[in-house]
Protein backbone atom coordinates (compact mmCIF):
# COMPACT_ATOMS: atom_id res chain seq x y z
CA UNK A 1 0.00 0.00 0.00
CA UNK A 2 1.11 3.28 -0.83
CA UNK A 3 -0.54 6.24 0.33
CA UNK A 4 0.30 10.28 0.00
CA UNK A 5 -1.31 12.93 2.48
CA UNK A 6 -2.05 16.23 1.23
CA UNK A 7 -2.80 19.70 2.77
CA UNK A 8 -1.98 23.04 0.98
CA UNK A 9 1.75 23.46 1.63
CA UNK A 10 3.15 20.66 3.03
CA UNK A 11 4.52 21.94 6.59
CA UNK A 12 1.64 21.03 9.24
CA UNK A 13 -1.02 19.01 8.42
CA UNK A 14 0.27 16.75 5.57
CA UNK A 15 3.67 15.96 7.29
CA UNK A 16 2.25 14.98 10.49
CA UNK A 17 -0.07 12.56 8.90
CA UNK A 18 2.75 11.19 7.82
CA UNK A 19 5.07 10.90 10.41
CA UNK A 20 1.84 9.31 12.42
CA UNK A 21 0.96 6.84 9.95
CA UNK A 22 4.78 5.95 9.58
CA UNK A 23 4.81 5.36 13.08
CA UNK A 24 1.80 2.97 13.30
CA UNK A 25 2.98 1.26 10.26
CA UNK A 26 6.23 0.78 12.39
CA UNK A 27 4.81 -0.32 15.39
CA UNK A 28 2.30 -3.16 13.39
CA UNK A 29 5.04 -4.46 11.59
CA UNK A 30 3.91 -3.65 8.64
CA UNK A 31 7.43 -2.52 7.22
CA UNK A 32 6.57 -2.38 3.12
CA UNK A 33 4.08 -0.04 3.38
CA UNK A 34 5.06 3.23 2.30
CA UNK A 35 3.40 7.11 3.21
CA UNK A 36 4.74 10.45 1.78
CA UNK A 37 3.13 13.59 2.36
CA UNK A 38 2.91 16.99 -0.56
CA UNK A 39 0.97 20.50 -0.75
CA UNK A 40 -1.18 21.64 -3.44
CA UNK A 41 1.00 24.39 -3.93
CA UNK A 42 4.79 24.89 -3.58
CA UNK A 43 4.98 27.88 -1.12
CA UNK A 44 7.27 25.50 1.52
CA UNK A 45 9.43 23.85 -1.05
CA UNK A 46 12.46 22.54 0.57
CA UNK A 47 11.35 23.34 4.27
CA UNK A 48 11.20 21.89 6.99
CA UNK A 49 7.53 21.29 8.73
CA UNK A 50 6.61 24.58 11.11
CA UNK A 51 8.50 24.41 14.72
CA UNK A 52 4.44 24.00 16.17
CA UNK A 53 4.18 21.21 13.78
CA UNK A 54 7.19 19.50 15.15
CA UNK A 55 7.02 20.59 18.55
CA UNK A 56 3.16 19.21 19.03
CA UNK A 57 4.72 15.70 17.30
CA UNK A 58 7.56 15.40 19.00
CA UNK A 59 5.42 15.87 22.71
CA UNK A 60 3.75 12.53 21.11
CA UNK A 61 6.74 10.72 20.16
CA UNK A 62 6.41 11.59 16.39
CA UNK A 63 9.91 12.78 14.52
CA UNK A 64 9.04 14.56 11.44
CA UNK A 65 12.73 16.42 11.64
CA UNK A 66 14.17 14.50 8.48
CA UNK A 67 10.80 15.54 6.34
CA UNK A 68 11.05 18.77 3.62
CA UNK A 69 7.93 19.97 2.24
CA UNK A 70 7.36 19.31 -1.16
CA UNK A 71 4.73 20.28 -4.11
CA UNK A 72 2.48 17.29 -5.53
CA UNK A 73 3.75 16.22 -9.04
CA UNK A 74 1.72 14.47 -11.76
CA UNK A 75 3.71 11.18 -11.07
CA UNK A 76 1.95 10.87 -7.82
CA UNK A 77 -1.51 10.35 -8.90
CA UNK A 78 -0.43 7.15 -10.73
CA UNK A 79 1.97 6.14 -7.96
CA UNK A 80 0.15 5.59 -4.72
CA UNK A 81 -2.66 3.94 -4.22
CA UNK A 82 -4.89 6.29 -1.64
CA UNK A 83 -4.59 9.86 -1.96
CA UNK A 84 -5.80 11.79 1.43
CA UNK A 85 -6.57 15.80 1.28
CA UNK A 86 -6.71 17.33 4.55
CA UNK A 87 -9.91 19.83 3.51
CA UNK A 88 -12.41 20.29 0.87
CA UNK A 89 -10.36 22.54 -0.55
CA UNK A 90 -7.12 20.06 -0.90
CA UNK A 91 -9.80 17.85 -2.81
CA UNK A 92 -11.27 19.96 -5.26
CA UNK A 93 -7.37 20.99 -5.89
CA UNK A 94 -6.58 17.42 -6.39
CA UNK A 95 -9.42 16.61 -8.34
CA UNK A 96 -8.87 19.16 -10.93
CA UNK A 97 -4.95 18.21 -11.44
CA UNK A 98 -5.89 14.44 -10.96
CA UNK A 99 -6.32 12.24 -14.41
CA UNK A 100 -9.81 10.86 -14.37
CA UNK A 101 -8.50 7.17 -14.03
CA UNK A 102 -6.92 7.89 -10.59
CA UNK A 103 -9.51 9.99 -9.32
CA UNK A 104 -10.89 6.81 -7.36
CA UNK A 105 -7.88 7.42 -5.47
CA UNK A 106 -8.78 10.63 -3.69
CA UNK A 107 -10.74 11.31 -0.59
CA UNK A 108 -10.57 13.48 2.45
CA UNK A 109 -8.19 12.19 5.32
CA UNK A 110 -10.70 12.35 7.91
CA UNK A 111 -13.58 10.15 5.70
CA UNK A 112 -12.74 7.21 8.13
CA UNK A 113 -14.10 8.87 10.70
CA UNK A 114 -17.63 8.49 9.56
CA UNK A 115 -18.89 11.76 9.70
CA UNK A 116 -17.63 12.99 13.01
CA UNK A 117 -15.53 15.59 11.35
CA UNK A 118 -14.73 15.91 7.70
CA UNK A 119 -12.19 18.45 7.45
CA UNK A 120 -8.72 18.38 8.88
CA UNK A 121 -8.87 22.30 10.35
CA UNK A 122 -5.79 24.16 9.62
CA UNK A 123 -3.76 24.67 13.01
CA UNK A 124 -2.59 28.18 12.17
CA UNK A 125 -6.09 29.30 13.50
CA UNK A 126 -6.86 27.22 16.40
CA UNK A 127 -5.29 29.19 18.79
CA UNK A 128 -2.35 27.94 21.33
CA UNK A 129 -4.02 24.39 21.28
CA UNK A 130 -4.57 24.48 17.04
CA UNK A 131 -1.58 21.88 16.61
CA UNK A 132 -2.56 19.62 19.42
CA UNK A 133 -6.47 19.25 18.30
CA UNK A 134 -5.56 18.67 14.55
CA UNK A 135 -2.82 16.01 15.89
CA UNK A 136 -5.49 14.62 17.88
CA UNK A 137 -7.51 14.20 14.92
CA UNK A 138 -4.87 12.89 12.64
CA UNK A 139 -4.45 10.21 15.23
CA UNK A 140 -7.55 9.01 15.03
CA UNK A 141 -7.64 8.88 11.20
CA UNK A 142 -4.53 7.27 10.86
CA UNK A 143 -5.40 4.10 13.26
CA UNK A 144 -8.83 4.01 11.52
CA UNK A 145 -7.27 3.93 8.09
CA UNK A 146 -5.09 1.82 9.35
CA UNK A 147 -7.91 -0.26 10.53
CA UNK A 148 -9.65 -0.09 7.34
CA UNK A 149 -7.05 -0.68 4.82
CA UNK A 150 -6.14 -3.85 6.69
CA UNK A 151 -9.09 -5.50 6.02
CA UNK A 152 -9.21 -4.77 2.35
Amino acid sequence: MKLLFVCTGNICRSPTAEGVMCARLGAAGLDNWQVDSAGTHGYHVGEAPDPRTRQAAASRGYALDGQRARQIEAADFARFDLILAADRRNLRELKARCPAEHRHKLTLMLDVLDGQVDELPDPYYGGPQGFDTVLDLIEAACDGWLTRLRRE
